[in-house]
């Protein structure tokens, strides 16, 4: 039996991560393997809780669950390397990571099912889960890597050009067989230590948004595959530790991490190209909005913080509160 680690990271979301730990560790009953509950420096007691809480339940006889400290609320990427950097209580690494959002519940197999698929299928580095909110709606989490085609299309959201932009088109059908995409969301996602071996773990950069794009084009350009798993079954409430359902602005982060992909994947150049791509369609949509009389669903300022982000000129910090992308409205 192939060893698993499942990393759970926790900011100001106790409750729900004990929930989702429950979960985890009833379908880890299939596969074995240990639990890592990272709590990302969250300073409101969630660490002593949550410490407290597996004691109690006995979830931490022999190892087999461990809760720490990260020291710093380095964001998404840094709080799962802090896991997965702790590897297995007996100091080995393990075969398999498998990610999991604290607000995230996996179905019965779901853990088992992407173990399995990447011991089948061994140029698979990644493997994702089907993803759907508690009402039952399915969440959109296999994806393309963005383009600057991609970043006009998705700006300007008109039929023609959609058509025309089809395969730059950054959001994918919901596949409804085991399909390779370019990445899937972090929510459910299993990784193969190997692959980690070959590219290094999350880019830190990134506080939030971007990450698990950055490190499946990393996988990509190493020779490995990721794949979306339908079988693989998860319940994502989502949003709950970031507040992203109550934003009514973009935060800047968003904007230092899109910039940070392109720059690093593609160059000044692309991003440059990428951004001006963004920044047209997003000015047509508001035209096209104008004139039809139709709400502009888009983040308060958006279109301003971004040109004034490009140009190093976005206010520090931004305010705390912003809208989601539309991907993240469930």
């Amino acid at each position: 039996m192939p060893s698993l680690l499942t990393v759970l990271l926790n900011f100001r979301t106790a409750p729900m991560t004990l929930r989702a730990a429950e979960a985890a560790l009833a379908d880890m009953k299939a596969t074995g393997g240990e639990l890592v509950i990272v709590d990302n420096d969250s300073g409101d007691g969630s660490f002593e809780m949550l410490r407290d809480a597996a004691d109690a339940r006995g979830w931490t006889d022999g190892g087999r669950v461990r809760v720490v400290q990260a020291g710093r609320n380095g964001g998404f990427g840094a709080g799962n390397n802090h896991g997965i950097r702790a590897g297995l209580s007996d100091g080995t690494a393990p075969d398999y990571v498998y990610i999991l959002n604290s607000d995230a519940f996996p179905d019965p197999g779901c853990i088992n099912t992407l173990m399995a698929f990447l011991e089948q299928t061994p140029g698979a580095g990644f493997a994702g889960s089907h993803v759907r909110g508690e009402d039952d709606v399915t969440h959109c989490t296999a994806f393309r890597f963005p383009s600057i085609a991609g970043e006009f299309e998705g700006a300007v959201r008109t039929g023609i050009v959609s058509r025309l932009l089809k395969h730059a088109i950054v959001a994918l059908p919901v596949p409804q067989s085991a399909q390779r995409v370019d990445w899937v969301a972090g929510a459910s996602l299993m990784v193969r230590c190997s692959a980690l071996h070959d590219i290094g773990l999350f880019d830190e950069t990134f506080f939030l948004y971007f990450e698990e794009t950055d490190l499946a084009r990393r996988a990509a350009n190493a020779g490995w595959e990721t794949w979306y798993i339908p079988e693989s079954r998860v319940v994502h409430i989502g949003s709950v530790s970031t507040g992203m359902k109550t934003w009514r602005r973009m935060p800047r982060y968003w904007f230092d991490s899109r910039r940070h992909y392109f720059v690093k994947n593609h160059g000044r150049l692309r991003y440059g190209l990428a951004t001006a791509a963004l920044i047209s369609g997003a000015a047509l949509w508001r035209l096209r909005c104008a004139v039809q009389r139709r709400p502009l669903r888009d983040p308060d300022h958006f279109l301003r913080d971004l040109i004034a982000h490009t140009f190093g000129l976005l206010p520090e910090p931004m305010p705390k509160t912003a809208t989601p992308r539309s991907e993240d409205r469930t």
